[in-house]
């Protein structure tokens, strides 16, 4: 699973390797740019390695980045009710694989297409392209959101409904800028504020008790 994500780099590769080389038979500062832009895409399409806290009721982040919102909202029906969710915004910066925050087995995950407004916009959330994901843990379900960008087109999903995940395990990436938001049922305590930067499948972002309603 760690080589898909610089396996979806193939076809940036696949075209910059060769004016790279081109370029070096050139001139090395002709070269130059086209060297840097090939550092940074390997730079991009980076997966480290991570480890969940010991505690298997602290639910992990599912991305990268900088929490930008956290809170009380409506929910869209997937958990049946108002939902405690954690907005979280990735740069180009950020790494952009994206893993399960508990551990349970996919129950529903559904592409929708639309438009591709800055993620930092909380409009983004309904009007831009997406990938929703209910996953099913052992005493809740949780709804993770993979959200388009302004400059991110491509949401890739690894797994499918059906699957079991592990917490922490990789599901799925967003290429370039973009969002990623993630829903728990009501009565969960969240454990991250505003302006916290966070780890994929290694910073707590909620603890969820044992019995909670899903």
């Amino acid at each position: 699973m760690k080589r898909k994500a610089i396996y979806e780099a193939r076809w940036i590769l696949a075209v910059l390797v060769p004016l790279w080389l081109a370029a070096m038979m050139v001139s090395a500062v002709l070269a130059l740019p086209l060297a840097l832009a090939l550092l940074f895409t390997l730079y991009f399409f980076r997966d480290p390695v991570r480890k969940p806290p010991a505690d298997p009721a602290l639910a992990v982040a599912p991305a990268d980045g900088v929490v930008v919102a956290v809170g009380d909202v409506d929910g869209d029906g997937l958990l049946g009710g108002p939902v405690r969710r954690v907005v979280i915004f990735l740069s180009v910066f950020d790494v952009h694989v994206n893993r399960s925050p508990i551990a349970g087995r996919v129950e529903h995950s559904e592409e929708r297409t639309g438009e591709f407004l800055d993620a930092r916009n909380p409009e983004s959330s309904v009007r831009n392209a997406r990938r929703t994901w209910v996953i099913r843990g052992a005493s809740c379900a949780v709804v993770v959101r993979q959200i388009t960008g302004a400059i991110a087109r491509r949401i890739v999903a690894w797994k499918q409904v059906g699957d079991p995940l592990r917490r922490g395990q990789r599901f799925g990436m967003i290429r370039f800028g973009s969002r990623t938001e993630v829903d728990f049922p009501a009565g969960t305590e969240l454990l991250v504020e505003v302006g916290a930067r966070v780890r994929a499948g290694e910073t707590p972002v909620a603890r969820i008790p044992a019995g909670v309603d899903s």
